[in-house]
């Protein structure tokens, strides 16, 4: 990968420029006083749209999923009377 550093004055001058090195794949900084304070990157298109149950009806469980463990809760009862 390609990294640019230009100067913020050069940045102003071949901005268009930039832009095509960007979307390009070059990593492309922009430096004031030789630090680094911004990064030119091409735009991703958001993520799509996620619209809830999608998966109903593809999922199966068995009806004890939410039911508690009767062993679970023995040994819980045991373990708070001690």
């Amino acid at each position: 990968m390609t990294r640019i550093v230009v100067n913020t004055h050069q940045a102003k001058s071949r901005l268009s420029e930039l832009i095509r090195e960007a979307e390009g794949g070059a990593e492309v900084i922009v430096a004031r006083g030789g630090r680094p304070v911004a990064r030119i990157v091409p735009w991703s298109d958001p993520r799509p749209h996620r619209s809830p149950g999608r998966w109903a009806g593809r999922i199966r469980y068995s009806g004890d999923l939410v039911d508690s463990d009767p062993e679970v809760l023995a040994d819980f009862e045991a373990s708070a009377q001690s």
